[in-house]
């Protein structure tokens, strides 16, 4: 399979080299230092595209690969202001585009167990929830869309909670905590707290391989799919 990689930081040479092992090429590797490279790329050179790269860089990278019929999955966060614009245009071409705040299986796991948890919670008033998350001091956007995702899924199965507050406290509001600390990959922490005890949950990644090798699962599965798509679709749990 022949992969283009929009976005070449960290994440992307992980996912180069879990490519590569899993037998694949890399078509191109396109970033900020080369964009124009994109111009020469024919679309019959390209299988699937894999999109980690900057807010700012998302939208347009994205577009470009639906404009040209190239699948592609995404895991940027930070600009899902746009996200509707880029479903509806992937409606419109018959393109393929997969996105996921967190291409870790374990992570979607969690985000699993997180709603059934949520659920569990609702007839129990006494308790008051929290998110926290950890992550590197190199990511730009707070909360984590990751986050944000297990925000989402706290909210649509707790009655008495109307939104998310990044560290406001607010009892109809779920307050998301987020840190930022030396090279720390993602942590995540669902807490359900009252004055007699403490409920949580946690996951903690111990690297970005597990990002990369489920990013690169999902390619795979990907190249012969249309229409806009989920871990959900993936993972069929």
């Amino acid at each position: 399979m022949k992969i283009l990689l929009l976005g070449y930081g960290k994440m992307g040479a992980i996912i180069e080299n879990m490519a590569i092992e899993r037998g694949h090429t890399i078509a191109a590797k396109i970033s900020s230092k080369n964009k124009s490279e994109l111009n020469d790329l024919k679309s019959s050179e390209v299988d699937v595209a894999i999109e980690f790269s900057q807010p700012e860089a998302a939208f347009s990278n994205i577009s470009y690969c639906l404009n040209n019929q190239i699948p592609v999955l995404s895991g940027t966060t930070g600009w899902l202001e746009k996200r509707e614009q880029v479903e509806t245009m992937c409606r419109e071409k018959k393109g393929t585009f997969f996105y996921a705040s967190n291409f870790s299986i374990g992570v979607n796991l969690f985000f699993k167990l997180n709603e059934q948890l949520a659920q569990m919670m609702n007839n129990f008033e006494e308790y008051q929830a929290e998110i926290e998350e950890t992550h590197h001091v190199h990511k730009k956007d707070a909360p984590s869309g990751t986050a944000i995702s297990l925000a989402e899924g706290v909210i649509k199965n707790v009655d008495r909670l109307n939104d998310w507050k990044l560290d406001e406290e607010d009892t109809k509001s779920l307050t998301i905590k987020a840190h930022r600390e030396d090279e720390v990959p993602g942590t995540h922490s669902v807490l359900y707290s009252s004055e007699i005890d403490d409920i949580e949950i946690k996951h903690t990644a111990h690297s970005r391989a597990g990002f990369a090798k489920g990013a690169v699962m999902v390619a795979e599965w990907l190249k012969d799919k249309t229409g806009v798509l989920s871990m959900d679709d993936f993972l069929k749990i």
